[in-house]
């Protein structure tokens, strides 16, 4: 069967392209078209080096007289997974011994809207349809086994690396699957805390998919539950999962957003826009106003609520406008949380958590604060809280009126 990993780039398939290889070598297979383009200048080299580096994981495995994983003890359970914002059903303090998690995750190329205003839109390439790709919480000690697969129309071979595993390149080198193949990854969360996992098939493809919104966040929950620094349990009532996503969308000559017919069609522009390292939209949950408005998140007065939220590529600065960090974890759960904080920081290439008991009603903006790109780029999100009014918190003593100079 023949397979495209990019219209227009190059046509290949398996039997003459290295697993594990093909879009981090696209470049160099396509050589003429990409080097001559001045626009791709020089990403043969890295997607070259890159295709080494992902068939050395290949052979590695393939050639391994490990032996097999002892699964005695573990129990088999599913875990089914939900569209951002929300969060898997499942348990905050583990009961039983550690368990095989199932986990099935499809790799869907979908045409998406980012900005409605201005009619902007990505070719998004994305795990279950959405951006971020879904929220996976399991417990230490657990197993996470992810049957990963590709639709037989994809436009690209697509893979993925955890954060949270153990092993060279996170199972990316051991998860590439062509348009109308899967594979089943099996892994131990043996780190608590929060952690990013992202699509990376080598080269300049890497930083192009994680870009279009491939990526997305994994929470290992300690056995026995969150805790602060005493040790005292902490529990939380709902989560709130953002994924906060950094885009780079070509401009034609006029400085129109440029649209393409099918995914892949944008490579080469996007690189170029890539390379300026200055994102055209910064949002939350794949598009501006995604979690917004009649989108918005709903809380009531009293609800201790979990926000988990991803960045794959670009440090960030989340703020609760009008609430606080209660308990901040921006590292591991193994750490004792950081306590009353104003604004926290999330690493590029972390998923963290924060934790807030809500005690006004209103509507909170949660925003990145870098005040540009939450006002102007897109990141931002609405937190709509009911209950009622607390004036010994907060009072309008004098409403707005004239007054004599």
């Amino acid at each position: 069967m023949t397979k495209f990993l990019n219209p227009g780039l190059v046509q290949t398939s398996r039997r003459n392209v290295l697993r594990g290889s093909m879009l981090a070598g696209a470049a160099a297979l396509t050589g003429a078209r990409v080097a001559a383009a001045p626009r791709a200048q020089h990403m043969h080299i890295a997607n070259a080096t890159s295709a080494k580096l992902y068939k050395t994981a290949g052979e590695q495995t393939a050639d391994s007289t490990a032996k097999p994983a002892d699964l005695s003890g573990y129990t088999r359970v599913k875990q089914e997974l939900v569209a951002p914002p929300y969060a898997p059903q499942h348990e905050q303090i583990a009961t039983g011994g550690p368990k095989i998690v199932e986990i099935t995750m499809e790799t869907t190329e979908r045409l998406m809207v980012v900005d409605e205003d201005t009619g902007a839109s990505v070719w998004a390439l994305t795990y279950n349809g959405s951006v971020p790709g879904p929220l996976i919480i399991v417990h230490e000690g657990d197993m996470v086994e992810l049957t990963l697969r590709n639709p037989v129309d994809s436009q690209m071979e697509h893979n993925i690396d955890f954060h949270a595993s153990t092993g060279a390149l996170g199972g990316g080198g051991l998860t590439h699957v062509y348009p109308g193949e899967e594979t089943v990854l099996r892994w131990k969360a043996t780190k608590p805390g929060c952690f990013t996992y992202h699509c990376a098939p080598g080269g300049a493809m890497i930083p192009y998919h994680v870009t279009h919104g491939m990526n997305g966040a994994v929470m290992v929950l300690p056995r026995d539950g969150l805790k602060d620094k005493d040790g005292n349990a902490l529990k939380y009532d709902k989560i709130a999962y953002i994924g906060e996503q950094d885009y780079y969308l070509p401009k034609d000559e006029n400085g129109e957003y440029k649209t393409y017919e099918v995914a892949g069609d944008d490579y080469a522009d996007s690189i170029d826009a890539m390379r300026t390292l200055t994102p055209t939209h910064c949002v939350f949950n794949g598009a501006v106003g995604a979690i917004t408005g009649e989108n918005a998140m709903k809380f009531d007065v009293g609800d201790t609520v979990l926000m988990i939220h991803n960045q794959a590529n670009r440090d960030s600065r989340p703020h609760l406008i009008g609430g606080h960090g209660n308990y901040v974890w921006e590292t591991s759960f193994s750490d004792a949380p950081l306590t009353g904080l104003e604004t926290w920081f999330v690493r590029g290439g972390t998923a963290m958590a924060s934790m807030y008991t809500f005690e006004q009603p209103g509507v909170y903006a949660y925003v990145n604060h870098n005040l540009i790109e939450a006002a102007l780029l897109g990141a931002t999100a609405h937190f709509v809280v009911g209950g009622e009014w607390d004036n010994a918190l907060m009072e309008q003593v004098v409403a707005p009126r004239e007054f004599e100079a």
